[in-house]
């Protein structure tokens, strides 16, 4: 009974937050200096077009009767449609938002299993060259520029090796596997095409790996601190007493209580990397819903600007409650209530 009243409880308060959300992304697309109207119009089109325009998209209206119009076709499953293409904001969306997801994904898996494995060793050989090479990975992962990587990365791996392609998501010269989920890792496993999977695997490796690098040195350097705060506990003590082997130890024990703090923090990671990925989208011209927001922001387009925020809105509210969920199986000791 507990679990559901208490999500229940969330499932409700989702609902202000996105009516705030939707108030200050509303009031501050329309306080930006410019006019989407006669961008969308052109620069040779006429005063009665303008107006024409003005009255399809409704910004002829005040500003309350505007926000009351979107959000009751939002109710509805309307986003709106989009100023310069005319194609409604959810479709673009559907269309765009699988490669962004599958690039968050990959990044999320790689910080995981990158930096779990740094912080246990960093935490077991501590303030020992293990634990320095960790600091100075986390360090720098955190203060280097993402942009500024990205472009090194491409400018070394990409264009001065060939290694690696520097943008885009696909070989333009090869058909895309099946299309399932827009994924193009998982469409192409599904379709047992290992060969349409190294192509994939190599345009989202530079992005995915730059997109990774802030989660690894958070996992890290937090995963680290929590390991060596278990290990001075009790009852790591009393296992050592009992002859229990180290490894059983790290990992029985000490790792699953050391985690329930990391899962909280890949919440926030992910729903970070979701609205993060404007960057890395940008500089590897990979075709998410990031740089369609950047796309849109530079042409004052503020439809699908307002769709965007609240869908990845939306998506960082349930990711936290699928992770504060979590944390009955991770410690069963944990109630809701």
């Amino acid at each position: 009974m507990g679990l559901r009243y208490y999500l229940l409880r969330r499932l409700l308060l989702i609902i202000p937050v996105l009516i705030g959300l939707s108030i200050v992304t509303f009031v501050i697309s329309h306080l930006v200096p410019g006019d989407p109207i006669r961008l969308a119009a052109g620069p040779q089109a006429t005063a009665e077009q303008i107006l024409k325009l003005q009255e399809e998209f409704g910004v002829d209206k005040p500003l309350p009767m505007q926000y009351l119009t979107y959000m009751k076709g939002v109710l509805r499953g309307n986003l709106g449609t989009s100023m310069m293409n005319r194609h409604p904001v959810a479709m673009d969306l559907r269309r765009y938002f699988p490669a962004t997801l599958e690039l968050v994904l990959v990044s999320t898996v790689l910080g995981v299993v990158i930096g779990v494995p740094m912080a246990m060793a960093a935490a077991v050989f501590r303030d020992r060259w293990p634990d320095q090479v960790s600091r100075i990975v986390a360090l720098s992962s955190i203060s280097m520029p993402v942009f500024w990587l990205g472009m090194i990365l491409q400018l070394i791996l990409g264009m001065t090796w060939h290694l690696l392609p520097i943008s885009g998501r696909f070989d333009p010269r090869v058909p895309f596997p099946p299309n399932v989920t827009g994924m193009l890792l998982v469409d192409s496993l599904l379709a047992a095409d290992l060969h349409k999977f190294g192509i994939a695997l190599k345009y989202i490796a530079l992005p995915a790996f730059c997109q990774a690098l802030f989660g690894i040195a958070l996992i890290t350097r937090l995963l680290r601190a929590d390991i060596l705060e278990v290990m001075e506990r009790d009852f790591v003590t009393m296992a050592r007493a009992s002859g229990l082997p180290e490894r059983v130890i790290l990992f029985k024990y000490v790792l699953k209580n050391a985690l329930i703090a990391t899962v909280a923090m890949l919440g926030f990671l992910f729903g970070w990397q979701l609205s993060g990925s404007v960057m890395i989208e940008t500089v590897f011209d990979w075709p998410g819903v990031g740089l369609y927001a950047v796309k849109s922001a530079m042409t004052l387009d503020f439809q699908p600007i307002m769709g965007i925020t609240l869908f990845v809105g939306l998506l960082f509210t349930i990711v936290n409650l699928l992770v504060d969920i979590s944390y009955g199986v991770i410690d069963p000791r944990i109630r809701y209530g």
